[in-house]
């Protein structure tokens, strides 16, 4: 199963990130834990340096905008680090998250930073702000994250109804040819006291792809081992300009995010961010 095995240099870090080329089908009839429990607990020290590429693409793209923004929502906010950001710059900013675990440490962040993030445990599909906002973002290919395809259109119409006339919609996604390129082997990340295995595969013609993710964390002088799934699903250009004009946005940008990422991790098409506009 072991074959063409590979290694890639974790940026930043210097250490290394090894690949198997092969994978084995995904496991079935495991325990699901709450969402993302041992990612939020942990993915700030294992992820954390792949996150430059999200924010040169913020800066670039919202660089213009910013300067009028004076309140914003991230949704699915993770561990809070783009909230942060914002709200380092005067933004009054919301933070939405599914998982208790991401809410958590996005509080704790923002506590201990001592900058006023409301943080609220809600799904992207229903979720539901104290007052309009002028700009929300979902960043990270976090919008991949909902179940069914069909979801995008329920984000897309939650998302409306949160940000003001005229306002913003900031997000990126992972396209159909980053789960046919990406989404395959498996890929292991070592951390003082972790080590990650994430066996992935995906189903290109149903737009689907997944990742079981292994959590090797060291307690004294054992190892305990916990198990995570993430899955994700993706949408063609058309689909996405589709749910957005049906849920009022009346302009939409879309901008390949291979030149954020200034290397040869992502190739053009796999990703794509974008910005839309709500009709004023």
């Amino acid at each position: 199963m072991e074959q063409g095995r590979a290694r890639k240099r974790d940026r930043g870090s210097g250490q290394e990130i090894q690949t198997v080329k092969r994978l084995s089908r995904p496991g079935r009839g495991l325990p699901s834990p709450p969402p993302y429990r041992w990612l939020a607990q942990y993915y700030d020290i294992v992820f954390s340096t792949l996150r430059s590429p999200i924010d040169i693409a913020r800066d670039r793209i919202l660089g213009p905008i910013l300067p009028g923004i004076s309140s914003a929502c991230d949704l699915a906010c993770g561990t809070g680090t783009t909230a942060l950001s914002l709200a380092r710059r005067g933004i009054r900013m919301f933070a939405v998250d599914l998982s208790p675990g991401m809410c958590r440490a996005a509080r704790e962040k923002a506590v201990h930073e001592g900058l006023p993030v409301k943080v609220l445990c809600a799904d992207m599909r229903t979720f539901d702000l104290p007052e309009p906002v002028d700009l929300i973002t979902c960043e990270g290919d976090a919008l991949n994250h909902v179940p069914r395809k069909s979801d995008l259109r329920l984000v897309a119409k939650a998302v409306a109804r949160a940000v003001k006339p005229g306002g913003w919609f900031f997000f990126d996604i992972n396209n159909r040819s980053g789960f046919k390129r990406y989404w395959t082997g498996v890929f292991w990340i070592e951390k003082p006291g972790i080590v990650v295995a994430m066996r992935n595969g995906n189903d290109y013609r149903r737009d689907r792809a997944w990742c079981d993710v292994e959590w090797f964390v060291r307690e004294r002088t054992l190892w305990r081992r916990h198990h995570e799934r993430v899955e994700e699903v993706c949408w063609s250009r058309d689909e996405i300009r589709s749910a957005m004009r049906a849920a009022g946005f009346d302009r939409l940008r879309a901008f390949d995010a291979a030149p954020f990422f200034n290397d040869d991790m992502i190739r053009p098409g796999c990703r794509t961010t974008y910005l839309a506009r709500k009709a004023g």
